[in-house]
């Protein structure tokens, strides 16, 4: 933007020339226009301006990709700073109170202004979970998916709230001016209104409708889009993000990285980092990343969701008929609704998990991650703890989601951990083991069903559901011992008390939680909790810096958690173990990953039996379906995902029999 020292009035010739091309001065006064010395009267048309007008450079072309002659043309401007080479071409109603900065475009627009009092879009309270109140999350620029999470599920900590709120409450106030903002090289094509909305270096807003009260953020690196049909009422979209084909925002953050459209309507929403909302519905919905729906009768309500995938007709019900929409649900990381899935708040459902059929009843499947959730025909709900472990979706899970981000900014506001196996997951399947062990030490072999946390498990899936567990468990401990201790050989450390010590910063819990979608152990989400709350950190920047700490520091804190986890599933002693317990650890580690790897191919191979090629082959003989298949699907063995599974195998073989032979 133009340094105000550096405008000067506009001479005599320029007067005459603006006003043979049809422009015009509220009170008749040039003296209230200002312009920079390279300020060309031949670029300006049929303007009106009212108010102190400062003009930049007009000499040159927009800084977007489509590049235009900087002019003024067509446009009532009001009370504005427009920076160097910047179009106005136009505008059906008025441009108000804006600073536009150099190279941005704005044409065939009706309605661009901001009133003095505006936050755009910062201080909104958001009435998210929970639609009876309670949970309100505040938006801001700066707002994280760790700090809405806090706000949101932490109301038992009145002293953590406190500080949070205060801290929203500075920097939504931040936020307030006199004028709107529009960024570098930012395009705006024809919206009909946009009303105290700020918007950030090179977004682009083309054909929206309307968008009242709310900042559009973004950068060069990572720019905003704003589409065609989109409507906007208090929110903020972040960096990178893109609303698109008709959706409609309303009281809603959309996270870096996201994507809403076709459609989508989503009211008192957090939409986190790389969410992906198509054609449905949502509603007090706290979407952690990674939250996608597809589908048009998709209904979220009234719940917190992460790394999720929620299938065709996916609903939701938050008010049992009862005394209103006050109840919650939650879908735990990398959980999944099948086509139809139907639940009743309130409900927990444990990660990785699938849910299938319509609930109707409650039920808490927390400490038992990777099961398998399935409807009976009264609503009841049946378990199959861990059997979802070994499908080839939740292995797939785990490599697509870093493959998935999309946030390109200068700043990732959400910290993410990606691992489907860790602290957090693995110490809920070491609590499930031990649970269903009771249960069947406890269980008469007469007995059919069991009882647990609202759902039923059949007495032999007690038993399955340890194998599941425990093969998990052991494959993820000794998967990282032996990485350990090739990664200190890497280095150079050859002294195996040396490779397997921990560092004297890190810090045990037994239990590991998630917070927002980074994990970690309890005791640093109590300390930090406790430093919030008594004032040690107070403002976002600490705030922020201490959760990056907490980050960075998820391998030294994953590694002592193993160790203990080791040592109390096996009676280990660390002090004494030597060449011949590492070589009995990688032993287990090829057995347990070898009959995981297998289980894998075994579901994989589903995919391509007989019932998988129903409907190829049309109008063919009887080979004509074999041939069809082959030609769409490939088959088994040559399948990219089957190879790379089997050749980890054969590799997983080679290291391990290597690191023996190093000891």
């Amino acid at each position: 933007m133009q340094d105000s020292n550096k405008y000067r009035t506009l001479t005599e010739a320029e007067i005459q020339q603006l006003v043979r091309q049809s422009c015009t001065v509220g009170l008749d006064d040039w003296n209230t226009i200002r312009v920079s010395d390279r300020f060309d009267p031949g670029r300006v048309h049929a303007c009106r301006f009212t108010g102190t007008v400062r003009i930049g450079a007009l000499d040159g072309l927009t800084a977007a990709r489509d590049a235009r002659p900087a002019e003024l043309r067509n446009a009532l401007i009001a009370d504005c700073t427009i920076g160097d080479n910047v179009r106005i071409a136009n505008i059906g109603v008025r441009l108000a109170h804006y600073d536009i900065a150099p190279g941005a475009c704005i044409e065939d627009a009706g309605t661009l202004e901001a009133n003095a009092d505006a936050k755009f879009g910062n201080g909104i309270e958001i009435e998210v979970l929970n639609e009876g109140g309670g949970r309100e999350v505040v938006l801001f620029d700066r707002l994280s998916s760790q700090f809405a999470h806090l706000v949101c599920l932490h109301r038992y900590q009145p002293r953590l709230i406190e500080q949070l709120q205060r801290v929203a409450a500075q920097e939504a106030q931040r936020a307030q001016g006199r004028h709107g903002q529009i960024g570098t090289g930012a395009v705006v094509r024809s919206v009909r209104e946009i009303v105290d909305v700020h918007i950030g270096p090179h977004a682009q807003i083309t054909g929206a409708i309307s968008l009242v009260n709310g900042s559009i953020l973004s950068e060069a690196d990572a720019p905003t889009i704003i589409g065609a049909g989109v409507q906007a009422r208090d929110f903020i979209v972040a960096e990178g993000a893109r609303v698109t084909d008709a959706a409609m925002i309303t009281t809603t953050y959309v996270g870096q990285g996201s994507r809403v459209g076709r459609q989508f309507s989503a009211e008192g929403c957090l939409l986190l980092a790389n969410c992906e909302e198509f054609h449905g519905e949502a509603c007090s919905v706290f979407a952690g990343p990674y939250t996608v729906t597809h589908h048009k009768s998709s209904l979220l309500i009234a719940g917190m969701f992460s790394f999720y995938n929620a299938g065709s007709g996916t609903n939701q019900s938050n008010h049992m008929y009862k005394l209103g929409p006050i109840h919650e649900g939650r879908l735990e990381r990398g959980s999944k609704t099948g086509s139809f899935s139907y639940m009743m708040w309130p409900c927990r459902v444990g990660p990785f998990s699938v849910v299938l059929g319509k609930h109707t009843r409650a039920f808490d499947t927390g400490d038992f991650p990777f099961s398998h959730i399935e409807a009976m025909p009264d609503g009841r709900c049946a378990l199959i703890p861990g059997f979802n472990l070994t499908t080839v979706g939740t292995v797939r899970d785990g490599a697509k989601w870093p493959a998935r981000d999309r946030r390109t900014g200068t700043v990732k506001r959400d910290r993410i951990s990606f691992d489907v196996f860790s602290p957090y997951t693995v110490g809920r399947m070491m609590r499930g083991y031990t649970t269903l062990k009771e249960l069947q030490k406890k269980t008469a072999r007469s007995v059919h069903t069991v009882a647990i946390q609202g759902t039923e498990c059949k007495r032999v899936f007690l038993r399955t559901g340890q194998k599941y567990y425990r093969r998990g468990t052991m494959m993820y401990l000794t998967e990282k011992i032996v990485a350990r201790v090739e990664a200190a050989w890497a280095a150079g450390v050859t002294d195996l008390t040396e490779a397997l010590q921990t560092d004297p910063a890190a810090v045990y819990s037994e239990q590991w939680t998630d917070v927002g979608g980074q994990l970690m152990p309890r005791k640093r989400l109590d300390d930090f909790c406790a430093a919030v709350g008594q004032g040690a950190l107070a403002s976002l920047d600490a705030i922020d810096a201490a959760l990056d700490q907490i980050h960075h520091a998820y391998a030294m804190d994953e590694w002592i958690w193993v160790k203990m986890a080791y040592a109390a599933w096996t009676g280990i002693d660390w002090t004494h173990v030597g060449a011949d317990d590492l070589k009995a650890i990688a032993d287990e580690l090829l057995k347990s990953r070898k009959e995981f790897l297998d289980a894998v191919l075994v579901d994989a191979v589903k995919e391509f039996d007989p019932l998988s090629r129903i409907g190829f082959g049309t109008d063919g003989a009887a080979d004509a379906v074999e041939a069809d298949f082959q030609a769409v699907r490939g088959d088994y063995d040559s399948n990219h995902f089957v190879v790379e599974l089997r050749a980890e195998v054969t590799q997983l073989a080679e290291r391990i029999e290597q690191f023996k032979q190093r000891l």
